[in-house]
């Protein structure tokens, strides 16, 4: 079996003698697989790669390549013995890479790249772990290669497995004519979802038109709307279209639909009911085919409860609810969606910026971003106007990025808490910490795999 046997010539680390190596191991059945999986990423570190390996109580079997160096511990002192606690990997450890903090002697701790691989034997049963390690070479973020199609879903760009269920509904309700409701925070790119419905639908050759339903008063947002006739109020010296004519067998987009007067919620509602409107000031209805897309970044059910909106109409328009998460929730696009605009600028600017200073990107990465997509897009404009050179740095960015962040403070749990209590805990501390899990695990005291654990057991 794998955890009895030496696995130096494993885990050779020049790449080319580990290509050969292949052929050499033989394992069994699911130890194998586990091996075949860890050789193809020890394959893509290849050079200066160190390895652990700790059996069941974490403690230390084999200690080779650089690891005495990281840790200020010789092989003769670390085998047999229990390994540093931010090198244990338990069962639930996951195969990926992370970046640990290795303490050392002279009281600075060294950054390095971790990735591990649980083993199991052929009953399933956790028999120990092996680590790599790799010192981290900090480097300024280079512009990656960009537009790749499966990043680009009809103008939203992403790579969160959280926006996978999104647009698939996306694509679902584009194939009906059902009305649709978008909820997000204000920023995550609402408009954008409601394009792209009716871009995948039969109405894409009709017009798109959008309108907000918070910039307007009530009597300008229901001429906008409706349209007027001459005469109908001081000023009308004409007739005029309203969005709903002028989008007639297209798609009419609602923007923070839960701002519309209630006055005005009376007249949605017939439009959507019987398919025809009466303009302002007029005698005679008109009819049309508008298919409605609605956003809001309210809970219309609590504007129901408050009595600020219909509550016939909140169900007319929330026929499929799709919801947006957050760029907090997606940090997997920030990179992704600061290139997007630093590509924009740099086609229209002076300045051409082709890297990201690591402390810059630091900080981006790790930012809780309230005004969600579009206020990293207005970050990239603070950057271009303020900043010189071809290198987005620290400095570039506006003064909240630099300010010294207050300390957050642990929460504090009684000794003995109900399962309930401890829900509320864990979704206190993901709300403090802005759905960092590191951050989260921390402010309940919890290690990762103990705070993991809990949230599997939970389902939060």
């Amino acid at each position: 079996m794998f955890h009895n046997v030496s696995i130096e010539t494993f885990m050779c680390f020049n790449r080319n003698i580990v290509k050969k190596q292949k052929q050499m191991i033989n394992f069994d059945s699911i130890e194998k697989v586990e091996c075949l999986a860890l050789l193809n990423t020890c394959i893509a570190f290849f050079d200066s790669m160190t390895i652990y390996k700790v059996d069941t109580k974490q403690n230390v079997l084999l200690w080779e390549g650089q690891m005495a160096e990281f840790s200020g511990i010789s092989s003769q002192q670390a085998i047999g013995h229990r390994c540093l606690d931010e090198l244990l990997i338990d069962e639930f450890s996951e195969a990926k890479e992370k970046t640990i903090f290795l303490p050392r002697k002279e009281g600075k701790s060294m950054e390095l790249i971790r990735y591990t691989q649980v083993l199991h034997n052929e009953k399933g049963d956790f028999v120990g772990a092996i680590g790599l390690l790799k010192e981290k070479q900090e480097q300024a973020s280079v512009e990656p290669p960009f537009a790749q199609a499966h990043l680009n879903f009809h103008g939203i760009l992403s790579r969160a497995p959280k926006m996978e269920p999104v647009f698939q509904l996306i694509k679902n309700a584009a194939t009906t004519e059902v009305t649709v409701l978008v909820r997000g925070e204000s920023g995550s790119g609402k408009e954008l979802v409601a394009k792209a419905i009716h871009d995948i639908s039969t109405r894409n050759n009709k017009p798109f038109l959008a309108v907000n339903c918070a910039a307007l008063s009530s009597n300008l947002l229901e001429s906008e709307l409706f349209g007027h006739v001459r005469g109908a109020f001081t000023g009308a010296i004409k007739d005029h279209n309203g969005l709903f004519k002028r989008a007639d067998s297209g798609t009419l987009f609602l923007d923070e639909v839960a701002e519309l007067p209630l006055e005005l919620q009376a007249k949605l509602l017939r439009v959507l009911q019987e398919k025809s409107f009466i303009p302002v000031g007029g005698d005679h209805a008109f009819n049309v085919d508008v298919r409605i897309v609605a956003a809001t970044h309210r809970s219309l059910r609590e504007e129901v409860k408050k009595g600020r909106f219909r509550e016939d109409l909140m169900y007319r328009l929330r026929v499929v609810p799709i919801f947006i998460p957050p760029l907090r929730e997606r940090r997997e696009d920030i990179n992704l969606l600061l290139w997007h605009f630093i590509s924009l600028h740099s086609d229209n600017a002076i300045r051409h910026i082709d890297k990201i200073d690591p402390k810059a990107m630091r900080v981006l990465m790790d930012y809780h971003w309230p005004g969600n997509i579009r206020e990293l897009q207005n970050v990239v404009e603070y950057a271009f106007v303020v900043g010189q050179g071809n290198t987005m740095n620290l400095a570039d960015l506006p003064p909240e990025f630099r300010e010294s962040k207050p300390q957050i403070q642990q929460i504090q749990a009684k000794p003995v808490i109900s399962a309930d209590e401890e829900v509320d805990l864990i979704r206190q501390a993901f709300k403090q910490s802005h759905g960092k899990v590191n951050l989260a695990a921390e402010l309940l005291g919890f290690s990762r795999a103990t705070f993991w654990r809990k949230r599997k057991f939970y389902d939060i």
